[in-house]
C-alpha cells in the first residue's frame, strides 16, 4: 500500500484535518431522522446539498446539475460536458487527477440522463475533504482544452454513436421520447451518427455551458456515507467559486413545462427487433406530477419476472407466454414534470406482432374492472418493493436527491412514495388504465417493418 506522505504536496495539505468554522450564512432547509432512506438537507453560500449518514468506511459523493440532453442548448453538450469531468482544471492536469485518485483507492463517474449530469466519486471516508475540493474543481476550474475535445472527447462520442446504430432496443426508447415530447425529453439521450455534432462542440462553447450548468441555482451536492455537518464544513469552503447566475449573452438553459403529444415511428433495422407501446406516465415524487396508480399499474402489468424459474404473477407474463421469443417488460420513466410509461417488446418479430395483440387486450380488461383483487395487491406490494430497493441503491438515490434540491428544493423521501403506493385503490387502477386507452398513444417500432404491426392493427390510438 502507497503511503499517504507519497501523494503530492496538495493533497496531504487537503486530507490533513482542518477546523474550519460553520459558515455564518448556512441555514438548514429540512431536518429528518439520521439513517434509512431520509436525506437531511440544506443550503450553504448558495449551494444546496444533502447528506445521508449511511454506517460504513466508504463515502459516495457527487453533483447533480440540471444539465442533461432535455437542457442542452445545443446538441451533444450534455455528452460533451459529461466527457469533461475530471480533464484538466486550473490546479491539476487530467493525469495528475487520475493519478491522485488510483493513490486513494478511489473510483470517479460522470454520466448523463435526460434531465441530469451527475459527476461524482466514490472513496473512503476519511479522504472526503480531498474529494470534495476535487469536485469544486471540476464545477468551476475545468479548462477546456482544444486538444482535450480534439482527441479524447469527440472520438469517445463517436465510438458511441456506433454502438448506437446496432442497437435496436435504445433506438427505440429514443424514438418513443421523440414522438411522446418532441423537443426537451424527446432528445436523444446519446447523439446519434447523423447528428453532426462536431458543428456545433467548441471548447469556448461548452466552457460558457457550463458555467450556466454549475451556476449555484442550478446544481447540488449529495453524499451517502458521511455527516451532515462535515458536508457542510467542506463545501462551504471549496464551492465558492461556482457562479451565483448564468453567464449573460449565451441561449438560456429552457426549463419551460413538457408536454405530451404521442404518435407512431416506424424505423427499418435488420440487427433486431423491438417495440415500444408507451402513454402519458407519472412524473418525480419531488416534482408535484407523481401518480401513485401509474406506479402500481406498472407493476401489474409487468412481463419481467423477479421470482427464479417461474414467469411471475403479472398479467403480461401470462398473457404472452405462448411467445416465448418476445421479452416484455413495463416500466414507468419519472421526470420532474412528466413520465413516460412504456411496454418495451423485445425478440422475434412474429412474436413481438402477437404480444403487442395481448398487451392492448390486457389494458381493456383492466379498464373495465376483469382483474383480481389477488393481483392488485401483489402489484402493491411488488412496487412499493421495487421503490424502496432502489432507495438502498446510492447511486439511484444520488440523483433522485440531487434533481429533486435543484427542481423543487425538496430531497426524494422514498417513505413518502411508499405511503402513496400504499393509498392506491383498485378502482384508481382501473381508472388509470382507462385514461392510457382513451388517449393518444406513443407507438415506436425498429426491425422488419414488413411483420411488425402498426398501432392502429392492434387497436391503439395515435
Amino acid at each position: 500500500m502507497i503511503p499517504r506522505a507519497s501523494l503530492p504536496r496538495a493533497v496531504p495539505r487537503v486530507l490533513r484535518p482542518q477546523c474550519s468554522k460553520r459558515p455564518n450564512n448556512h441555514r438548514t432547509l429540512a431536518s429528518v431522522k439520521s439513517g434509512g432512506f431520509n436525506y437531511e438537507t440544506g443550503e450553504v453560500n448558495g449551494v444546496k446539498f444533502a447528506s445521508r449518514d449511511i454506517p460504513g468506511p466508504t463515502t459516495q459523493l457527487a453533483v447533480v446539475a440540471r444539465a442533461g440532453t432535455r437542457f442542452q442548448v445545443y446538441p451533444g453538450f450534455a455528452e460533451g460536458l459529461e466527457k469533461f469531468a475530471f480533464k484538466s482544471t486550473q490546479k491539476r492536469s487530467s493525469l495528475r487527477i487520475t493519478r491522485e485518485a488510483e493513490l486513494l483507492g478511489a473510483e470517479l463517474f460522470s454520466y448523463h440522463s435526460r434531465e441530469n449530469l451527475v459527476v461524482g466519486a466514490k472513496f473512503l471516508r476519511e479522504d472526503l475533504p480531498y474529494f470534495a475540493e476535487l469536485l469544486g474543481e471540476v464545477v468551476s476550474k475545468t479548462k477546456f482544452l482544444r486538444h482535450e475535445l480534439d482527441e479524447e472527447v469527440i472520438p469517445i462520442i463517436k465510438l458511441g454513436q456506433k454502438h448506437i446504430l446496432g442497437n435496436t432496443a435504445e433506438m427505440a426508447v429514443n424514438s418513443a421520447h421523440a414522438v411522446a415530447f418532441h423537443r426537451g425529453l424527446g432528445t436523444a439521450l446519446h447523439p446519434t451518427s447523423s447528428v453532426p455534432i462536431t458543428k456545433y462542440l467548441h471548447q469556448d462553447d461548452l466552457r460558457t455551458f457550463s458555467q450556466a450548468a454549475y451556476a449555484k441555482p442550478n446544481f447540488a451536492v449529495v453524499a451517502n456515507g458521511t455527516s451532515h455537518d462535515e458536508l457542510l464544513k467542506w463545501i462551504g469552503e471549496f464551492f465558492n467559486d461556482s457562479p451565483t447566475a448564468p453567464p449573460k449573452g449565451f441561449p438560456p438553459i429552457e426549463t419551460k413545462p413538457s408536454k405530451y403529444y404521442g404518435g407512431e415511428e416506424r424505423i427499418a433495422h435488420d440487427r433486431g427487433n423491438n417495440m415500444i407501446i408507451a402513454f402519458p406516465g407519472s412524473g418525480a415524487y419531488t416534482g408535484g406530477h407523481y401518480n401513485a396508480a401509474i406506479a402500481v399499474l406498472s407493476s401489474l402489468l409487468g412481463g419481467q419476472s423477479y421470482i427464479k424459474w417461474s414467469p411471475g404473477f403479472s398479467l403480461l407474463a401470462r398473457a404472452t407466454a405462448a411467445q416465448t421469443q418476445a421479452h416484455v417488460s413495463t416500466r414507468n420513466i419519472s421526470y420532474s414534470d412528466a413520465g413516460l410509461l412504456t411496454i418495451a417488446i423485445g425478440g422475434n418479430a412474429r412474436d413481438i406482432r402477437e404480444a403487442s395483440i395481448a398487451i392492448v387486450e390486457i389494458l381493456k380488461a383492466i379498464s373495465g374492472g376483469d382483474i383480481a383483487k389477488d393481483d392488485i395487491t401483489k402489484a402493491k406490494a411488488n412496487a412499493k418493493f421495487r421503490t424502496l430497493s432502489a432507495g438502498e441503491n446510492t447511486g439511484t438515490g444520488l440523483e433522485l436527491t440531487g434533481a429533486g434540491l435543484v427542481q423543487s428544493g425538496k430531497a426524494s423521501q422514498l417513505h413518502g412514495i411508499a405511503d402513496a403506493i400504499d393509498g392506491v385503490t383498485e378502482d384508481a387502477v382501473k381508472k388509470a388504465a382507462g385514461s392510457l386507452l382513451e388517449g393518444k398513444a406513443t407507438v415506436s417500432t425498429v426491425g422488419d417493418l414488413f411483420v411488425l404491426p402498426f398501432a392502429e392493427e392492434i387497436g391503439l390510438h395515435v
